[in-house]
């Protein structure tokens, strides 16, 4: 071998950290760099008798074929675990191989070239990611199992409990002493209070697992919320505070779980009533008509809530302080459900406090059919002529509300942020677009708006919803081509009308 085809080989292979040789057309190794030597235990001199064409190991994996297509084709090839006899008679552990095979010229002469990428900890980590993701899901089978069990093992005794308790408590308040009384409302409430605590953390998880259903129905809010101050009456009275209401002269209905709706006001009456020494609670009950929304605020004349403690007020188990836990019984989930189950209905929650002088907690919900004006149309009767609309987000947090809001005219078909592939739009089963745009996640969503706007064969129009409300912000959408930015929290009959004006060409 000429000293310049060595000397060009080593030109560009001897600072490449992978394994490389290089084959002449009789198989014989005419170069290896210093990492193949260190790899293989074998230098350029020890090689003189080794011939690949007669290596049987690589004759059975196919890799030997490979290398003569590359030369009489002149082909590139890539091979997985590649492993030749050399590298099998080593009492080692044999490393995982990519071998890319590619021709080379010089001098007239043919060569395959055999780069080796080592692939051993990228095998190791996926199997580590796979063991992982098995172990991951295993817990989720045994959480999800010791939540059953748990559900059924306590909730079901605590009842029997809790219910027999209460007869006692009745039948018996007359026939026994005082100080037995005390024992039986003792039981009593300790029972409620660990049957409510067990009610609040099995849904929570439910909740946080995505495996929350609600169902969505027009409920009147003014009558759910009179059910919750008869519930928390008595310990407003043993407190002697003043509830206060200020409802409407009528009912007012919005889109929303009954159940998910009561609970989420109870905890917030609870925790006014509880968080309150002397004063007032007030409840009022207003309908902005403008944005088809109810909104109720919860007023006290509590303890307050100091403004280094209200960015955490929602977090699930939290206290402001440690004393806390002795001052005011609970376990720290009465507000983080309040505000899952109001979000998930399509509303908001939010909270004005001042330390020493009490607080107010406001949430939304969006009005249903039946509390708009008489002769604006909804789209709720009618079925669209439409097969789908494109639903785009992270956690699937809007996929149930939408698809509530939405059963009676349009079908839904939902694909995660991280997982979409423009290959998606070649498919003709929708007729809009909808991205639920986290605000953490904007410019992704922007660059995925612009790429849908370029690939669609079909331009359909892409509305946006998100709880963004700056101006100039919602304006980076608009200049992508998008054809309506809906604010969160959105009702049923914002989002029908959005799809209307859309279709009549008035929808920006």
């Amino acid at each position: 071998m000429s000293e310049s085809i060595i000397k060009y080989f080593r030109l560009l292979y001897d600072q490449i950290p992978f394994p490389v040789q290089v084959i002449n057309e009789e198989g014989r190794i005419v170069y290896v760099n210093q990492v193949f030597t260190a790899q293989w235990g074998y230098n350029i001199s020890e090689l003189n008798e080794y011939k690949i064409f007669n290596d049987i190991e690589l004759k059975r994996s196919g890799a030997h074929a490979m290398i003569l297509e590359a030369f009489e084709k002149g082909s590139q090839k890539s091979f997985n675990n590649y492993a030749d006899s050399l590298l099998k008679s080593k009492e080692v552990t044999l490393p995982v191989f990519k071998t890319k095979i590619f021709p080379v010229k010089f001098e007239g002469r043919a060569f395959v070239v055999l780069f080796h990428e080592d692939q051993t900890e990228i095998v190791l980590s996926e199997e580590e990611v796979k063991k992982a993701r098995d172990g991951n899901k295993e817990a989720e089978r045994l959480k999800d199992t010791f939540l059953t069990v748990l559900s059924h093992e306590l909730r079901t005794p605590l009842n029997i409990v809790l219910g027999y308790s209460s007869i006692i408590k009745e039948s018996m308040k007359d026939k026994i002493s005082s100080e037995d009384r005390i024992y039986i409302d003792n039981l009593y409430s300790g029972s409620e209070r660990l049957y409510k605590s067990i009610t609040q953390m099995l849904e929570f998880a439910q909740i946080e697992a995505g495996k929350y259903v609600l169902n969505l129905e027009p409920t009147d809010i003014v009558s759910v919320i009179k059910t919750c101050i008869d519930i928390n009456k008595k310990n407003a009275e043993d407190k002697k505070l003043d509830l206060k209401t200020k409802f409407p002269g009528k009912k007012v209905y919005v889109d929303a779980d009954p159940q998910s709706l009561e609970s989420a006001v109870n905890n917030l009456l609870n925790n006014a009533v509880k968080f309150t020494r002397q004063g007032f609670v007030e409840i009022e009950i207003d309908v902005l008509k403008d944005r088809d929304l109810a909104i109720c605020r919860i007023k006290d004349s509590g303890v307050g809530i100091s403004p280094e403690y209200l960015d955490h007020l929602f977090s699930p188990f939290s206290q402001e302080d440690l004393n806390i836990g002795r001052n005011f019984e609970g376990n720290g989930l009465g507000l983080a459900l309040s505000k899952r189950y109001i979000e998930k209905m399509g509303g908001s929650l939010l909270v004005d406090s001042i330390k020493g002088v009490g607080s107010t907690f406001s949430f939304t919900l969006p009005l249903s059919a039946g509390s708009t004006k008489k002769g604006r149309s909804t789209g709720g009767d009618k079925k669209e002529d439409l097969s789908g609309i494109l639903m785009i987000d992270d956690l699937s947090e809007s996929f149930d509300l939408l698809s509530a809001f939405l059963k009676n005219s349009y079908s839904l078909i939902n694909h995660n942020l991280k997982s979409f592939n423009l290959g998606i739009l070649d498919s003709s089963n929708f007729n809009f677009v909808i991205i639920d745009v986290n605000q953490s996640q904007w410019d992704q969503c922007l660059k995925l708006t612009k790429e849908i706007k370029q690939h669609d064969p079909l331009k359909r129009p892409i509305i946006i919803i998100s709880n963004e409300y700056v101006d100039d912000k919602i304006k980076q959408f608009y200049d992508t081509g998008i054809s309506k930015f809906i604010v969160k929290p959105f009702s049923k009959n914002i989002l029908l009308r959005a799809f209307e004006e859309i279709k009549s060409g008035k929808s920006i």
